[in-house]
């Protein structure tokens, strides 16, 4: 049976990984990115940097199916607190994603973060990913995450992103990785882990980054050995 290629985006959690693992396999320098690989029984991964941002990560998630053929787009992280039950080192598996600084209203008229073609604002992650890790770790959060180029660290713009879109958490690479997984046809899964909270703002973030990183991380790869577990022995896809 052929190995999985699960390839995974990074912005800056890298460290996770590299503490988690180690050094890896391989480690190339691919059109101004990183991308280490670590090899397993049943599954390779292909972690690169993106580094901050939607256009970045859109680009790290391309060069990643382009160049590995990954059959799947894991993203893990860090991100803010929509709201006061979403505390710090909060667990959340994300269901849908709105791009919120797209905006075409006054061209297209269309909803603001909806893409031309797509009958709603709303990106879905894959739906099959989500309900499996639901099955797996059933105290997780399923939330929708408010995705921009922007570090929102004010409570007052929080509260306004919760108003406005419903979401539960905010940060800069989940729409870029997750449109581009879409265009492609490439499942996509979104682990995020709530570094700060709607108080909270640019000072918590920096001094819970790295531990909730760390737990974030090791969801992640408890996920993905249970997963390909179970499909190395015949079960349920």
């Amino acid at each position: 049976m052929n190995k999985a290629k699960i390839g995974i985006v990074v912005a800056v959690e890298i460290g996770a990984v590299l503490s988690r693992y180690g050094e890896p396999c391989e480690t190339q320098k691919l059109q101004g990115y990183t991308v280490r690989t670590y090899r397993g029984d049943s599954f390779d991964m292909f972690v690169v940097d993106s580094g901050a941002g939607e256009i970045s990560a859109a680009m790290s998630t391309q060069l990643l199916i382009d160049r590995f053929g990954v059959d799947m787009i894991l993203n893990f992280g860090a991100v803010g607190a929509l709201t006061e039950e979403m505390k710090t080192s909060e667990l959340c598996v994300v269901k849908s994603v709105i791009h919120y600084d797209f905006d075409t209203t006054g061209w297209l008229n269309l909803k603001r973060g909806q893409y031309p073609g797509n009958s709603s604002p709303y990106l879905e992650a894959t739906p099959e990913l989500v309900r499996r890790v639901l099955e797996l770790k059933p105290d997780i959060i399923p939330t929708v995450c408010a995705s921009a180029d922007k570090f929102i660290d004010k409570a007052e713009d929080k509260i306004a992103l919760r108003e406005a879109y419903g979401a539960d958490i905010c940060e800069m690479e989940a729409a870029g990785i997750l449109l581009t997984c879409l265009r492609n046809d490439i499942p996509c899964l979104l682990i995020k882990a709530v570094s700060d909270s709607l108080i909270g703002g640019g000072a918590e973030f920096l001094q819970e980054l790295e531990r909730v990183s760390l737990v974030c991380f090791d969801v992640v790869d408890k996920l993905l050995q249970e997963i390909y577990a179970i499909e190395a022995k015949g079960g349920k896809r």
